[in-house]
């Protein structure tokens, strides 16, 4: 972490600060003569956990898509299509089986697959092509978007959360006070559960890619593949698996996204989309650069339709402009 200050002191500052700001609007009591139960406060604590609940899942979507793209360099515009896919797949085996738990199983084996597939027949075949794989993979996109759209037609679906995570949970957030009266921050048990899940996973890829031998052979093999490959370490396998688990991803990030979203056509393309954006804002092949850019981007669009709907679509590509301007590594990029 200190590493990491030395090198960014000037984002870590800005960083510190949006987070004091923010911290201070969530903490600190407001009037209670704004409005009754449903006061100010309370909108924009909701509007905040809207953000930060959709940025774990933009996270989920990206930090795939940061482990094929940004660390193995291999472009792959066919991942939304991987996160709809799961999505769908997730409909159809918690509605078979009746466990939601089952089928982030079920669907991360069957997408990551697939991804093992797509790294044998097109990447492992154009390594260094980018023109060649973002073409091939456009294609690959489309012919599952229309396979999908023949399947499962154009009709949305809500994948059922279990028992134990509907409803609310109370929160130690004061939204609102009306006399003697305080009411705290009531908010959707799974999306807090899914946001607890997605800090978990963040933190377990940094510490296998930063404390690992196999981290260490990922990262080694991406800077000089040739010399690892001498040295006796089969570096297609290694490559082939995180390809595969980075898909795996995206198949259990459409499990999430049907679950407080839903799962329809089209919605590979946004994914896609968000996930480009999330990886160019946090910088490419960093897990930590997808965490910020995914909570950047879920904050922006989330505070800018409660207070600026007409302009919230403005706000993710602004975000993206100004680092790309002052940045262009990203903010956690080297």
């Amino acid at each position: 972490m200190n590493d990491l200050i030395r090198r960014n002191p000037v984002w870590t500052v800005v960083i510190a600060l949006a987070a004091a700001v923010l911290l201070y609007f969530i903490v600190a009591p407001w009037s209670s003569g704004m409005e009754e139960v449903l006061g100010r406060k309370q909108i924009f604590l909701n509007a905040v956990f809207n953000g930060v609940t959709l940025g774990a899942l933009y996270f989920l979507v990206a930090s795939g898509f940061t482990l094929i793209f940004g660390l193995m360099k291999n472009v792959n515009l066919a991942h939304g299509s991987l996160y709809l896919l799961g999505g769908y797949l997730g409909y159809e085996v918690s509605e078979a089986t009746g466990s939601w738990l089952f089928s982030f199983v079920v669907v991360f084996i069957a997408v990551a697959l697939l991804g093992v597939v797509l790294q044998y027949t097109v990447f492992r075949r154009m390594e260094g092509e980018d023109l060649r794989q973002t073409l091939v993979t456009i294609g690959i996109s489309i012919v599952l978007a229309d396979i999908m759209l023949w399947l499962w037609g154009g009709s949305s679906y809500q994948i059922l959360s279990p028992d134990w995570l509907r409803g609310p949970v109370e929160l130690p957030l004061v939204a609102a006070v009306r006399g003697d009266d305080i009411y705290f921050l009531r908010y959707p048990s799974v999306r807090i559960a899914i946001l607890v899940a997605s800090i978990v996973l963040g933190i377990l890829m940094w510490l296998a890619l930063n404390r690992t031998r196999i981290g260490m052979l990922i990262r080694a093999g991406v800077d000089d593949r040739d010399m690892l490959a001498a040295s006796g370490v089969r570096v297609q396998i290694i490559f082939m698996v995180v390809f595969a688990f980075g898909a795996g991803l995206a198949g259990v990030a459409g499990i999430v996204g049907g679950t407080f979203q839903s799962v329809v056509a089209g919605e590979d393309m946004r994914f896609l989309l968000a996930s480009l954006v999330v990886v160019i804002v946090g910088g490419m092949g960093s897990i930590l650069g997808a965490a910020l850019g995914a909570v950047l981007i879920g904050l922006a669009e989330q505070l800018g339709s409660v207070y600026a709907p007409t302009y919230s679509v403005v706000f993710t590509f602004l975000i993206m402009a100004a680092v790309l301007a002052f940045r262009p590594q990203g903010l956690m990029g080297r």
